[in-house]
């Protein structure tokens, strides 16, 4: 991989080192990957960034903040944190009423959650940890600090830092949280009513108070962002902070409760990566050119769908967002461009083609 990109003219490497809740480095905080059982030795990120810095290239460790677990094949380990901290989970608004009376200890109340995660796929992509829950929100942080204390990266990629859907979270731990933040600002009146109607609707506060909801969910992930980003810079102060982002801000802000644009504004990310994953050429311009004319001088990353597009179409996406003047380009995926029939000589083929002759 840091051959095929060295020799492409790439100039960084984006490697996930926190798939679904586990690590693929030697982390003191969440168990190790599965796909590292039996090389106990094995320190992937070590190997990586020796090799990466030794070819000149930086090396950017993606995490996934969120999601933390596939819904098909839910963790081996007992010290995962779906299992350690199950009130942490998020839960759709059609399970609230269920999963309240399911014991959060019981292997019953997980197993709920993966079963309608799997028949909703489509909708949702596995099990997802809560941004509304102060704990759930420092134990991300300290797992991203640790990598940036331990490693010398040069810089921490953010993704899943967002809701699956505007249906999340309505577990009852959540809606807990919700009701000790606004009790205080409400009459008495609504205060009864309230408390009525929560008897039948353990949403009941977010159903009464819909924009408050909505304000107290972009105001916990943006809270979780800030944690993840002091605990980085204290760590490791010249580490660059991005994260992919829904490149459509108003769907992110509204949908996915992901206000990106409020996190550039109060510098909480070095850099955005809108993730225009489109096949159509159009599209894609439109959404890069917003995320531009939003960012002003701030850094944009456009992020391509590579492993959607062919070759060709992935140079005409690079050539159009070069001319929009973004900062980067990223390719999703590495997996996927050197999947067979290709190979890692595919790879620098691409980057060849589309930045000239790698450097000295």
């Amino acid at each position: 991989m840091v051959a095929a990109a060295q020799a492409g003219g790439f100039n960084t490497l984006l490697v996930q080192v926190r798939a679904r809740g586990d690590a693929y480095y030697a982390s003191t905080i969440e168990p190790r990957a599965p796909e590292l059982t039996g090389k106990p030795s094995f320190d992937p990120l070590t190997t990586v960034i020796a090799d990466a810095h030794a070819a000149g290239l930086q090396v950017h460790a993606w995490v996934a903040v969120n999601l933390v677990s596939s819904s098909v094949s839910l963790p081996a380990s007992r010290d995962h944190v779906i299992y350690r901290a199950p009130e942490w989970l998020m839960v759709p608004r059609e399970l609230a009423a269920e999963m309240k009376k399911i014991d959060l200890r019981s292997p019953a109340y997980v197993g709920r959650l993966a079963r309608w995660t799997r028949a909703h796929a489509s909708i949702v992509e596995g099990l997802y940890t809560s941004p509304l829950h102060p704990a759930a929100q420092d134990h991300t942080a300290a797992v991203i600090g640790e990598i940036a204390a331990k490693y010398p990266v040069d810089g921490i990629h953010l993704d899943y830092v967002r809701f699956p859907n505007e249906d999340f979270d309505y577990s009852a731990s959540a809606m807990e949280q919700f009701k000790s933040a606004i009790s205080p600002e409400l009459g008495d009146r609504e205060r009864r009513e309230a408390t009525a109607r929560e008897a039948l609707d353990p949403a009941a506060y977010a159903s009464l108070f819909p924009d408050r909801w909505n304000d107290f969910r972009r105001s916990r992930l943006t809270s979780l962002v800030m944690k993840i980003r002091t605990a980085v810079k204290t760590a490791r102060p010249g580490v660059i902070v991005s994260a992919a982002v829904i490149p459509d801000a108003q769907q992110a802000f509204t949908s996915r409760l992901q206000d990106w644009r409020g996190w550039l504004d109060q510098s909480l990310l070095d850099v955005i990566c809108p993730m225009a994953y489109t096949t159509e050429p159009e599209t894609f311009q439109k959404q890069i050119a917003a995320a531009r004319a939003y960012a002003g001088s701030r850094p944009v990353w456009a992020g391509i769908g590579a492993y959607q597009l062919s070759s060709a179409q992935t140079l005409i996406n690079i050539a159009a967002a070069n001319k929009l003047g973004v900062a980067g380009i990223i390719l999703f995926s590495y997996e996927s461009l050197a999947a067979p029939p290709n190979g890692a000589d595919s790879v620098s083929e691409l980057g060849r083609a589309a930045f000239g002759t790698a450097p000295e």
